[in-house]
C-alpha cells in the first residue's frame, strides 16, 4: 500500500491505495514498446539512409520522427528497471532528468512534425501550384529544425522540475516535481499542453477539414491530385487522425484531469485514486506512437511488397541497383508531395 503522492503523486489528504498493478503493467507495456519500437524505427532509418538521397520533404519529416522515437525507446529500459524495483531509481540525477525530458520530447516533437506533414499535405492538395515555392527540401529542413528548436525550448523547464529525491528510505525520480513546486508545475503543464498539443491539433484539424472539402468534390480533386493521390490523401488523413485519437488525445485528457485534481486539492479519495489510475494507464499508451509512426510509413503507400523485397535483398548483400524495374525510394512510401 502506498500513500497517494509517493513519487510525485502526493494528495492533500491521507489517501491510501494499492499500486501493485503498476509494478506489472508499466514494465510489460514499456518492454513491449521497446521490443517493437527499436527494430521498427531502426529499420526505417536504415532504409532512408541507404535509399533516399537526396531526401524528399516527406522523408525529411519521417527521419526526424524516427529519430525522436528512437531516442525515446532507448530510455525505456531505465523505466522498466525502476518499476521492477518498486519505484527505486538507481541511475542518478542526470539520467532522471534526461529520461523525463526525452519522454515529453518524443510526444511534442511527434505532434509538431505530424503538424508539418499535415500542412505539407494541405498545401499539396488544396494549393498545388501556388505552394510549389514553399514545398521544397530546404523548407522541409527548416520546418523540422524549427520544430526541434521549439520543443527543446518548451521542455527546458522539465529539466528543472524533474529530479531525484529520497522518499520512504529510497531514491525516486519525480515525473512531475516535488510537492512544494507543484503549483508552479501545474501552470507550466497547462501552458505546455496549449502550445504543444491544443494549437497544433487545431492546425491539423483545420488542414484536414479543408482537404476533405477539396477531396469531396470529385472533379476538382481529380484535376488537382488524380484518383490515386486522392485515395492516398484520404488514407493519410484517416491514419494521422487515428494516431492522434489513439495516443495523444487520451493521454492529455487523463494527465490534465490528474493534475487538475491535485491542483484543486480535492479531499475525495476516490476521485484522486481514479485520476492517478487514469494517468498511469494512459502514460505508456501515448508511447505507442513510437511503434505506430514506423507502421504508418509502410501503410501510407502502395509499394509495400516491393519495399520488403528490397529490404530482403539489401540484407542479403545484393545491390539495390540490380533490382529489375527499380524500386521506389523509401521516402516515396509516404505519399506526400515534394
Amino acid at each position: 500500500m502506498e500513500k497517494l503522492g509517493s513519487n510525485a503523486s502526493r494528495g492533500p489528504g491521507l489517501c491510501w491505495y494499492s499500486e501493485d498493478y503498476k509494478q506489472v503493467y508499466l514494465p510489460v507495456t514499456y518492454s513491449a514498446i521497446f521490443l517493437l519500437g527499436l527494430p521498427l524505427n531502426s529499420a526505417v532509418l536504415w532504409l532512408c539512409w541507404r535509399q533516399a538521397k537526396p531526401w524528399s520533404c516527406a522523408t525529411t519529416y519521417l527521419v526526424n520522427l524516427m529519430v525522436a522515437d528512437l531516442l525515446y525507446v532507448l530510455t525505456l529500459p531505465f523505466l522498466v528497471a525502476t518499476y521492477c524495483l518498486d519505484d527505486a531509481w538507481p541511475f542518478g540525477e542526470l539520467l532522471c532528468r534526461l529520461v523525463r525530458f526525452l519522454f515529453y520530447c518524443n510526444i511534442y516533437s511527434s505532434i509538431l512534425l505530424l503538424t508539418c506533414i499535415s500542412v505539407h499535405r494541405f498545401l499539396g492538395v488544396c494549393h498545388p501550384l501556388r505552394s510549389l515555392p514553399y514545398r521544397t527540401r530546404r523548407h522541409a529542413r527548416l520546418g523540422a529544425a524549427a520544430s526541434w528548436a521549439l520543443v527543446v525550448l518548451l521542455l527546458l523547464p522539465t529539466l528543472v522540475f524533474s529530479h531525484t529525491d529520497h522518499v520512504n528510505g529510497q531514491t525516486i525520480c519525480y515525473d512531475t516535481t516535488n510537492p512544494e513546486k507543484f503549483d508552479e508545475y501545474f501552470s507550466y503543464s497547462m501552458a505546455l499542453m496549449l502550445s504543444g498539443f491544443v494549437l497544433p491539433s487545431a492546425v491539423i484539424l483545420v488542414c484536414y477539414s479543408l482537404m476533405l472539402r477539396t477531396l469531396a468534390t470529385p472533379e476538382e480533386a481529380l484535376e488537382r491530385t488524380g484518383s490515386s493521390a486522392r485515395a492516398k490523401s484520404m488514407r493519410t488523413i484517416l491514419l494521422v487522425c487515428g494516431l492522434f485519437t489513439l495516443c495523444f488525445v487520451p493521454f492529455h485528457l487523463a494527465r490534465s484531469f490528474y493534475l487538475a485534481v491535485r491542483f484543486l486539492r480535492s479531499q475525495d479519495c476516490q476521485l484522486l485514486t481514479a485520476a492517478s489510475l487514469a494517468s498511469k494507464i494512459w502514460r505508456p499508451l501515448v508511447s505507442m506512437s513510437s511503434c505506430l509512426n514506423p507502421i504508418l510509413y509502410f501503410l501510407l503507400g502502395g509499394n509495400r511488397v516491393k519495399l520488403l523485397q528490397r529490404l530482403r535483398q539489401n540484407w542479403g548483400g545484393e545491390h539495390a541497383d540490380g533490382v529489375a524495374g527499380g524500386v521506389p525510394r523509401a521516402g516515396q512510401i509516404w505519399v506526400l508531395p515534394g
